[in-house]
């Protein structure tokens, strides 16, 4: 019998994590025959009194684990100190809102049974979710698709099953600052594969990631698998710094055989803001890499666990 580990980063779910929880277990209860398993309850600092009712879920049920961080670590550090923790000979990682629905994980495994190392969702949105959201979704896989060299499907979620093997990689050797694992798990290959689900209403409460997160998860998961940005800008630098040369020539030669130049003050005015903006831009996306190098070589810990809790 294998081992199943179920990881589940949380934060602030108090509405939705006991209904969450009876659900999980009413479908691990139809894998049992065939799985053992343990489920770790991955807390983000919450302020609601999640991290209670995870303790008493874990004095309930003696296979559930309760990992708390001493602060707000983010939702990928989350799954990470699951991997880190679990012990199964494979993990399923799924939030616990229930837009990911349980009811998958039957699916899950039997791609499992068939030799995959890795079984990618993808979510189907259905019409009660707003045309804004689709979109945006939609737009952000295309871009990092095309910037980088990984292809990423629309609807790609952090609701994934993964082996031992896969799991040892990320916990011996990918221990990067800002792990993008859309796209981590794709990197490591191995063998994949993707099932379709209809992603659900949330359960209860609201969405932990707001506009200013979702742009910088949509931006670290460029900054880490892609260069593309600071190419272009090289190549639109090197095409200003051409277009410069060549107007500064005209201009030389003109002043020298024509009598009256005009002082085109907007044109100049226009070309110095066009190119200081530029830079400034430029800049700015080197900046960004830079400031990736430095979170790595300070070498600080991925998250810190303030305490855990196993039940009675």
């Amino acid at each position: 019998m294998e081992k199943l580990s179920i990881i589940l980063p949380v934060f602030n779910e108090a509405e939705i994590i006991r209904k969450f929880s009876d659900e999980l277990y009413e479908v691990l209860g139809s894998v049992s025959e065939h799985y053992s398993f343990e489920v770790i309850f991955c807390v983000d600092k919450s302020s609601d009194g999640t991290e209670s009712i995870i303790r008493n879920i874990c004095d309930e049920r003696r296979d559930a684990i309760s990992l708390n961080f001493s602060r707000r670590f983010g939702h990928q550090m989350c799954l990470v100190a699951g991997m880190d923790k679990c012990t199964g000979n494979l993990a399923i990682m799924m939030d616990c809102d229930l837009e990911h629905p349980p009811s998958l994980i039957p699916t899950l495994l039997e791609k499992y049974e068939e030799g995959f190392d890795v079984v990618h969702t993808k979510r189907e949105y259905n019409e009660k979710i707003g045309w804004l959201k689709r979109k945006s979704s939609g737009a952000f896989y295309k871009v990092i698709s095309f910037l980088s060299s990984l292809t990423l499907e629309e609807g790609n979620a952090d609701f994934r099953l993964v082996s031992r093997r896969c799991i040892d990689v990320f916990k011996n050797s990918v221990r990067e600052q800002h792990q993008f694992l859309r796209g981590l798990f794709r990197w490591i290959g191995f063998e994949q594969c993707t099932v379709s689900f209809v992603s659900g209403q949330r359960g209860g409460g609201t969405s932990k990631y707001s506009l200013s997160r979702l742009i910088s998860f949509a931006i670290n998961g460029i900054v880490s698998f892609s260069k593309v940005p600071l190419t272009l800008f090289s190549t639109v630098g090197f095409v200003v710094a051409l277009f410069g040369f060549i107007f500064g020539a005209y201009s030389v030669i003109a002043s020298l055989f024509q009598e009256n130049v005009p002082l085109g003050w907007p044109s100049v005015i226009a070309l110095v803001a066009f190119i200081g903006g530029l830079q400034l831009m430029a800049l700015g996306i080197l900046g960004r890499y830079i400031g990736e190098i430095f979170d790595e070589v300070k070498g600080r810990p991925l998250y810190i666990v303030e305490d855990e809790y196993c039940g009675r």
